[in-house]
């Protein structure tokens, strides 16, 4: 059995079923639904009078991205924060109901904003910071004591907020963008920092990770080296859940790769002899 219901759906379908022990952040003990981590998003949109960007144009993922901040690729001394993330400058196609900036002051909807959207679509361009996010005790996902599906099965809940390390490292790398879209030559610059608690409202990133953590013991994880459940030799997970953090990057390459790897485990070592292919 390969559950591959995405990293949420993942954790509840396990969960439910009573496979693996659920996470309990008043103890730091269980291993479902551990380690929920998501991504720390800003930047910084420049708005031009005269030249036109085109961001609707090419490849979804077409653009530059400046590495140095991400990681441990620069200095943290003094810093009071670990990880990084990766400034870019790319296009994403322009998606008409999802790109519409403006700049600061323009009203939210109405003609005015209408105008605004019209004069500013194909005249804009975006540096923007994909922030690591970094596991923490407080952030975790279980099943709601209150809604349910329409089977009457509990819905999953979901427990986050920035941290101080996300808050910390955002607040660092954000001025960096911001000096690189000021060095763009715009008219104005509109700064998106991370302020404020999470809001699951606007769109920030779908890349959420953990919640069934791939480790070394099962005492702290949900699955082995080739994602395989600890409790259930038949039963192997895919998915960005497997990650015990969120590094500053995408995590689709590395999905797919375990994705690979645990398939070939699958074919190679556990049909020729089914059972836990680690041993705890």
């Amino acid at each position: 059995m390969v559950l591959c219901a995405y990293p949420l759906e993942n954790a509840r379908l396990m969960l439910l079923s009573d496979i693996g022990t659920p996470y309990d952040p008043q103890t730091g003990e269980g291993v479902v639904g551990k380690n929920y981590c998501y991504q720390v998003m800003s930047g910084a949109t420049v708005f031009y009078d005269e030249e036109y960007t085109n961001g609707f144009v090419g490849a979804g993922a077409l653009g530059m991205a400046v590495d140095e901040y991400n990681g441990d690729n620069f200095d943290h001394s003094g810093l009071g924060f670990i990880g990084g993330g990766y400034i870019a400058c790319y296009t994403t196609n322009a998606r008409p109901i999802e790109s519409h900036p403006v700049p600061d002051g323009v009203p939210g909807w109405g003609s005015e904003w209408k105008q605004s959207v019209r004069a500013n679509f194909l005249k804009t361009a975006s540096v923007g910071v994909h922030g690591a996010s970094m596991a923490h005790r407080s952030n975790y996902l279980d099943l709601d004591p209150t809604y349910t599906d329409r089977h009457g099965r509990p819905l999953l809940r979901m427990t986050y907020d920035f941290t101080i390390n996300d808050r910390r490292l955002t607040a660092h790398i954000t001025p960096v963008a911001e000096e690189i879209a000021r060095g763009m030559g715009g008219r104005e610059v509109n700064v998106a920092e991370r302020k404020g608690s999470y809001d699951s409202m606007p769109y920030q990133t779908t890349h959420n990770t953990g919640g069934t953590i791939m480790g070394t013991d099962p005492k702290t994880s949900v699955c082995n080296r080739y994602c395989q459940s600890w409790d259930l030799h038949n039963l192997f997970v895919a998915g960005a859940g497997l990650f015990p953090q969120n590094a500053g990057y995408n995590p689709t390459g590395t999905v797919a790769a375990l994705a690979y790897w645990s398939v070939a485990a699958i074919i190679d070592q556990y049909m020729a002899d089914p059972g836990p292919l680690v041993q705890a």
